[in-house]
C-alpha cells in the first residue's frame, strides 16, 4: 500500500466553522446553530423566553420600572452616606474620649467631691452617737473592703462590669425593650447605664462644684442627674474615657467613695459606719448586700429610714448574689436568717435636740456650715439620754390622755453644768424641731422662789427663821395695791422659811423679798443664770418673769455646787478629724460665787424638805436623797419641776405650745412624775450619794425669834386688784 506512490494529503480538520470557535463543543453547537432552516435560510438567534418577557413586561409597564431604579439609586446613596457618617461618628466619638481622658482631674481628686464637710458627735465616752452633714469615712478601695461588698455591688449594678468597655449595648437594649413593654419612653424608667456610667454621672463629667455658678449644691447635683439624650451620649464618652484612663479597680474605687447611701453617707466607709458602726472591710454578706440595696433609691432604702424595706431589699441583693455565684446557697441562708441591724448610734438617728444644740451653739464655719471634717466630743451620756426619753414616754401613755396635746421637755446636767441629757418635746428623738429646753421662754412661778430664800440666806436669815404668812397688801405706784394670795387661798401664820419653801406659800415669799430687797433678789438671779428680762414689781418672788428650761436647769445647778454660777455647755472638744490638737475645749461651766457655801447648804436642806414633806412628794425616790422646787403659774398654763440629786440636776417643763391652761396639772404633778421616772432609771446601776446640806433637827422657828416682817392689816376685797392679782400672781 506504501508503494502506490499516491501521496497522503495531511490529517488537518476541515474549517467548518466560524473562526471564532474551537474545540468539540464548539463546533458541536456551531454545527446546530449553522444548520439551516428548511428552504435553505438560516433563522436568527433568539433570546431566552424568561428574559425576554422580562423585558417586553418591563418596556410594557415603566411605573414599575422607575420607582425599582430610584429605590436602588436612594438604597446606594443612604448606604454611602451611613458609611461615611459612622466613619465621622467614630472620629468625633473619639475625638470626644480623647478629650475627656486628656482632661480628666486625677484619681484622687475624684474621691472625694462634697462641697460640704461632716460633724461627727462623740459622747462624753467618746462613742459616737449622731452625725451631721456630709459624712466621708475615708479611702477606701476594692482590696481594702471586704469582698462580699464589691460582689454585691458588682451582683447589683453591674454583672459585666470587667468585661464592657464603659458603655453596654446589650444592657441599654434591654432597659429599651423593658421600658416599651411597661408603656414608657425608651429613655425612662430603666437606662441601662453601667457602673462606668454611674461614675460618670456621680462626678459631673468631671465638673466640680462651683459656688460662682450654682446657687446651691442641691441645684449643681439636680444638673449633674438631668437625663436627656445629649446628656447620656456625653456620659457614654466620658465612661469610655475613664474605662482609657482608669482600671477597672480605679473607676471601682471611685464609685466606693463618691455614692450616696443615705442619710448623709458618702461612700460605703461612711455609711458602713453611720448604720453598723463598723469599718466597710468588716461586713458581713447581709450588711454588705444592705448597701449595696441601698444604691437604687439611697433615701428609700436607707435602713435608718425604713428598717424593714431595707432588709426586703437586701433579701433580693443576697438573691443575685447567690446566683450569680458570689455566695453558695449555704451563705445565701444564713444572710437571710440573720439579717443587717442597725447600731445603737444609727438607731438614734440625728442625735435629737441634743445634737442640734450642739450644731447651733458652736461657730457655723465648723459645725453647720463646716467644708472639713470635725470631730466634736460632748458631755451627752447616752445611757442618761435614754433614761429621760422613757421617762416622758411612759409618763404621757400612762398617765397623760391621747388627745392631749399638751407638750414637755426634760433637761439633765452635772452640777458644773455639763449636760447629759436634752429632750424637747414629746417626740422624744425629733431633729430639727423646735426645742422647748432651750428655745420656750415661759413664766417660771414658783420655781422661782429658791432665789429668793437664797438671797435672804445669803444675808443672814437662817432656815428656820420666822416670816407670818397673813393677808399681806403693796401700793404700787401708778395701779394701787396688790395683794398676793396662798395658792389654797389659806394663811398659815407664823412659819419657819423651810415650811414657807416647802408648802410653796407665796405671801412669805413676797414678804421675804420685799424685806431683803428686789434689786438684791434680781442680782442673785441673774448671777445664777437667769439673764432673762426679770420683772420689776413684786410679782418678781412668785416668778412673774419668763425663762427658759436651760437657764432655770443651770440656775438650780449653781445651788447644788455650792452657790457659784453655771454656765450650761455640751462641747467638751472639737477638732478636724485627723489632728491630734483640739481647735476648740471647754473644762466645766462653773463661773463665781454668788451666794456663800453655807446658805447653799440650808437651801439644799429647805428644799429637800419640799420632795421629802411639801409640794413635791411625787417626786421622792426610796433611799436616794433630792431636793426640788415644784412651780405652777396662774392659770395653770406652766408646770414645772426642778430638783436634783447628789450628782445631777434635771429640770421637767409641761404646757401647751399655744400658752392653753393645763387641766389639772400643777408642778407637783406630772412634771414631778416625769422627774421621778428619770431620775429612777438614771440610778439604776448608780450609787447614791448623799446631799450637801445641813442636817438640823428640827426647822421650826425658835420662839424668841423677833418676826423679821409686821403683820399687815386686813386689805379690803378690790375686784379690779383681784384681776391685776389674777395676771400677776404665782402658784405652787
Amino acid at each position: 500500500m506504501s508503494g502506490s506512490g499516491r501521496k497522503r494529503p495531511p490529517l488537518v480538520a476541515d474549517k467548518r466553522y466560524g473562526p471564532a470557535t474551537s474545540g468539540a463543543k464548539s463546533g458541536t453547537r456551531a454545527r446546530k446553530k449553522a444548520k439551516p432552516a428548511a428552504g435553505g435560510k438560516s433563522r436568527p438567534r433568539k433570546a431566552p423566553a424568561r428574559k425576554t418577557a422580562a423585558r417586553s413586561k418591563a418596556r410594557r409597564r415603566p411605573l414599575v420600572r422607575w420607582p425599582l431604579a430610584a429605590l436602588g439609586w436612594l438604597f446606594r446613596l443612604t448606604w454611602r452616606f451611613a458609611l461615611r457618617g459612622a466613619v465621622a461618628l467614630a472620629l468625633v466619638v473619639g475625638l470626644a474620649v480623647f478629650y475627656d481622658a486628656s482632661t480628666m482631674p486625677p484619681l484622687a481628686q475624684m474621691v472625694d467631691g462634697r462641697a460640704r464637710g461632716s460633724v461627727t458627735l462623740l459622747d462624753r465616752y467618746g462613742k459616737v452617737f449622731a452625725w451631721r452633714g456630709e459624712q466621708f469615712g475615708g479611702i477606701i478601695t476594692p482590696d481594702s473592703v471586704s469582698p462580699h461588698l464589691k460582689n454585691a455591688i458588682i451582683a447589683t449594678e453591674d454583672r459585666r462590669f470587667y468585661r464592657h468597655f464603659g458603655v453596654s449595648p446589650r444592657g441599654i437594649a434591654g432597659a429599651i425593650r423593658i421600658n416599651l413593654s411597661e408603656g414608657r419612653s425608651p429613655l425612662s424608667g430603666n437606662g441601662g447605664s453601667t457602673l462606668t456610667q454611674q461614675v460618670a454621672k456621680l462626678v459631673c463629667l468631671g465638673k466640680p462644684f462651683d459656688p460662682n455658678k450654682w446657687k446651691n449644691e442641691a441645684e449643681y447635683e439636680r444638673d449633674c442627674r438631668r437625663s436627656s439624650l445629649w446628656r447620656k451620649a456625653k456620659e457614654a464618652a466620658f465612661a469610655m474615657a475613664m474605662e482609657a484612663k482608669f482600671t477597672k479597680d480605679e473607676i471601682l474605687t471611685i464609685y466606693l467613695n463618691r455614692a450616696f447611701l443615705g442619710a448623709g453617707a458618702y461612700g460605703f466607709e461612711a455609711a458602713s459606719e453611720r448604720y453598723f458602726g463598723k469599718h466597710a472591710s468588716e461586713l458581713r454578706p447581709a450588711e454588705a448586700a444592705m448597701l449595696a440595696g441601698a444604691l437604687t433609691a439611697p433615701t428609700r432604702y436607707a435602713p435608718t429610714n425604713n428598717l424593714e424595706r431595707a432588709q426586703a431589699r437586701a433579701a433580693t441583693v443576697i438573691k443575685l448574689m447567690r446566683d450569680q455565684g458570689y455566695l453558695t446557697e449555704a451563705q445565701a441562708q444564713t444572710a437571710w436568717a440573720n439579717p443587717a441591724t442597725l447600731s445603737p448610734a444609727a438607731r438614734a438617728r440625728a442625735g435629737g435636740y441634743f445634737a442640734d444644740w450642739i450644731m447651733s451653739s458652736g461657730p457655723d464655719f465648723l459645725t453647720r456650715d463646716t467644708t472639713e471634717d470635725v470631730t466634736i466630743r460632748t458631755t451627752l451620756d447616752q445611757d442618761i439620754q435614754r433614761a429621760a426619753e422613757e421617762a416622758l414616754t411612759w409618763v404621757f401613755e400612762n398617765k397623760v390622755s391621747p388627745e392631749s396635746k399638751a407638750q414637755a421637755a426634760i433637761l439633765i446636767m452635772s452640777a458644773d453644768g455639763a449636760v447629759r441629757a436634752m429632750v424637747g418635746g414629746r417626740d422624744v428623738r425629733a431633729s430639727g424641731a423646735f426645742n422647748r429646753a432651750i428655745q420656750a421662754r415661759r413664766q417660771t412661778g414658783s420655781a422661782f422662789k429658791p432665789f429668793v430664800y437664797a438671797t435672804a440666806l445669803d444675808l443672814g436669815w437662817s432656815y428656820n427663821s420666822p416670816i407670818v404668812d397673813e393677808p399681806y397688801c403693796i401700793d404700787i405706784p401708778g395701779s394701787g395695791q396688790w395683794c398676793p394670795r396662798n395658792y389654797t387661798g389659806e394663811f398659815y401664820g407664823r412659819v419657819s422659811l423651810t415650811q414657807a419653801l416647802m408648802r410653796s406659800l407665796n405671801i412669805p415669799a413676797v414678804k421675804l423679798s420685799e424685806s431683803v430687797g428686789r434689786e438684791n433678789v434680781r442680782t442673785v438671779a441673774e448671777g445664777f443664770g437667769l439673764r432673762s428680762d426679770l420683772a420689776l414689781g413684786p410679782a418678781l418672788a412668785l416668778g412673774a418673769s419668763e425663762s427658759t428650761l436651760m437657764e432655770m436647769t443651770g440656775a438650780y445647778a449653781g445651788i447644788l455646787n455650792g452657790g457659784s454660777s453655771v454656765t450650761p455647755y455640751g462641747l467638751l472638744e472639737l477638732k478636724l478629724q485627723g489632728d491630734s490638737e483640739p481647735l476648740m475645749k471647754q473644762d466645766g461651766g462653773i463661773g463665781e460665787r454668788i451666794i456663800t457655801p453655807e446658805a447653799a447648804k440650808q437651801l439644799i436642806f429647805m428644799m429637800n424638805r419640799v420632795i421629802e414633806e411639801g409640794t413635791g412628794r411625787r417626786a421622792r425616790l426610796e433611799g436616794i436623797e433630792a431636793a426640788g422646787k415644784t412651780g405652777t403659774t396662774q392659770g395653770a398654763r406652766d408646770a414645772w419641776f426642778i430638783g436634783f440629786t447628789a450628782d445631777y440636776v434635771a429640770g421637767v417643763w409641761m404646757g401647751y405650745d399655744d400658752n392653753r391652761p393645763l387641766k389639772g396639772v400643777t408642778g407637783g404633778g406630772l412634771p414631778a412624775e416625769i422627774w421621778k421616772q428619770a431620775m429612777q432609771r438614771v440610778y439604776q446601776n448608780v450609787p447614791p450619794r448623799p446631799l450637801p446640806m445641813i442636817r438640823p433637827e428640827s426647822y421650826d422657828p425658835p420662839p424668841e425669834t423677833p418676826v423679821p416682817v409686821a403683820p399687815q392689816d386686813q386689805p379690803r376685797r378690790d375686784p379690779v386688784l383681784e384681776i391685776i392679782q389674777a395676771i400677776l400672781g404665782g402658784g405652787t
